[in-house]
């Protein structure tokens, strides 16, 4: 890979074709530019994002609702697909000791479903830790304890929250709480769930923010496309080729090497049955996971050993086909049972009725686990055959009324950040902008950074008109958590904290509960 030619297979080389991969081949080609696009999967774009088909039944990995205070996210959303979104209730509720309480909490229900000896403790509690607070809150479970009470936490946090990440709750930062919950606390909660109690709730406008200052947990709708979000990037992936750009499918990075002279990428490709194809670009944008982007770099990045340091959570989902409908009107629920491994249950008529046939339900059933461990290893027949226990112990609905099952398993779904995080990713980030500068990170894993769909794809908007403009302009780890981007101008020191979004972060020394 030492030889380059004068001329380029295309203008910007794009390594994914999840939601921030075709985000910014989409806003390229929209303005002339030539994008190739390549993706692993051989049929679905879209990434986690993606809509899996099985027989008739359409289902959402993860579970994606169309909301964002981004006025330019909703609108390019509108752009790629203004015919096909549907206005959904946001309905959701928590499984726990055997009763399912609505989320957002409604006061009223909570009261009468703990009972009042615990509502009463629950209170107290959190009079206790507003007069006595943990400080600092180092710990998710000091921030939650903090916000909400010790016993609100042992409720409704502590349980899903270990299963999410395969750790304990004193092993993850409070800057996770702090970005996830943020604007919500006891008082927050009762107060809207007064106001949904006795329906006087005000419910959000269209894919926007109704009041500017809604807290994301608090929305009672959304917007989706109706087969799914898959048919966002499907439709983008046809725009894409349409305006003259190429996506390729089953294709794998192999390597990239650069020559700084010519300001040129070379890249080497595994095709299908193992074929090797070379490209060459001006730009690459990247939003594949950081520790395989550097492994394949050539010479080997300094910053190698720091890649390799990044971990990552994975997840399957069991797709459980009900001869039943109307099986309860949630989009999901999550699973506060620690005897029950499942986190979180999709009910994919709820999310769109154009999912599931008529008189059918299909729910998809969502465990948390690491790649190669005892549950991502198991076989289909193995976690169908959990699947139906636990949907059943539950209560959702019987073995025996499960009449078709699938899996379908998520590698590298969420960053893990444990305590040699941020130092690995800053290492990282350093040393490929001083290297490399017309590579682009992107997106999720990316970046290394939890990021949801509307906020990926802001990422990749500011690449490329950071590429349109031939220079960095924007700098895309100010993103925020809403999807809107600061503009610099504070000094260094403040801007450099800015760029690392609050993560859940693993914490060297753990608390004692």
């Amino acid at each position: 890979m030492s030889v380059y030619p004068t001329s380029v297979d295309a203008e910007t080389f794009v390594i994914g074709a999840g939601p921030a991969g075709l985000t910014a081949a989409y806003c390229l080609a929209k303005q002339g530019r030539s994008v190739l696009v390549i993706e692993r999967d051989p049929v679905y774009v879209g990434g986690i994002s993606r809509t899996v088909a099985y027989k008739n039944f359409l289902f959402d990995i993860g579970g994606h609702r169309f909301f964002s205070k981004s006025k330019e996210v909703v609108a390019l959303w509108r752009e790629i697909l203004p015919d096909d979104f549907i206005a959904r209730p946001r309905l959701s509720r928590i499984y726990y000791n055997g009763e399912f309480f609505s989320y957002p909490l409604r006061a009223f229900e909570a009261l009468i479903k703990l009972g009042v000896f615990t509502s009463a403790a629950c209170l107290a509690s959190y009079t206790h830790a507003k007069l006595f607070p943990v400080a600092p809150a180092r710990t998710f479970h000091d921030w939650v304890r903090n916000q909400f009470g010790e016993r609100l936490f042992q409720i409704f946090f502590k349980t899903y929250t270990e299963k999410v990440w395969g750790m304990s709750c004193d092993e993850i930062s409070a800057d996770w709480a702090a970005q996830r919950i943020k604007g919500l606390d006891l008082s927050t909660a009762i107060i809207n769930g007064l106001r949904r109690s006795l329906r006087i709730g005000r419910k959000a406008k269209d894919g926007a923010n109704a009041g500017g200052d809604t807290v994301k947990t608090l929305i009672e709708s959304f917007q989706y496309p109706r087969k799914g979000p898959g048919m966002m990037w499907e439709t983008a992936a046809r725009r894409i080729r349409a305006q003259g750009g190429r996506i390729l499918m089953e294709r794998e990075l192999v390597a990239l090497e650069f020559d700084a002279a010519r300001k040129l990428w070379r890249i080497e490709v595994a095709a299908a049955g193992g074929q090797r194809e070379s490209y060459t670009a001006r730009h690459v944008v990247s939003s594949a996971p950081v520790r395989d982007l550097v492994e394949r770099i050539k010479p080997t990045p300094i910053s190698l050993l720091h890649a390799r340091a990044l971990r990552y959570r994975d997840f399957l989902t069991v797709a459980l086909m009900v001869r039943k409908d109307g099986l309860f009107p949630d989009n999901w629920i999550y699973i506060h049972d620690p005897s029950v491994k499942v986190g979180r249950v999709q009910n994919f008529r709820s999310w769109s009725p154009e999912m599931v046939p008529a008189g059918m339900s299909c729910l998809g059933l969502e465990y948390f686990c690491f790649e190669g461990d005892g549950l991502w290893a198991a076989s289909d027949r193995d976690l169908i055959a959990l699947a139906k226990k636990e949907s059943a112990q539950i209560g959702l609905v019987g073995a025996d009324d499960v009449v078709d099952a699938c899996v379908v398993r998520q590698a590298k779904a969420y960053p893990v950040y444990d305590e040699g995080y941020r130092d690995a990713i800053a290492a990282v980030r350093l040393d490929l902008e001083d290297s490399y500068p017309t590579l682009h990170l992107v997106g999720r894993n990316g970046m290394h950074k939890y990021n949801n769909q509307d906020h990926a794809m802001m990422t990749a908007m500011l690449a490329a008109r950071n590429i349109l403009a031939g220079a960095r302009l924007y700098d895309v780890w100010n993103v925020n958590e809403d999807a809107e981007y600061h503009e610099a101008g504070e000094s260094e020191a403040r801007l450099a904290l800015d760029s690392v979004r609050l993560v859940p972060e693993k914490m060297a020394e753990p608390r004692a509960a």
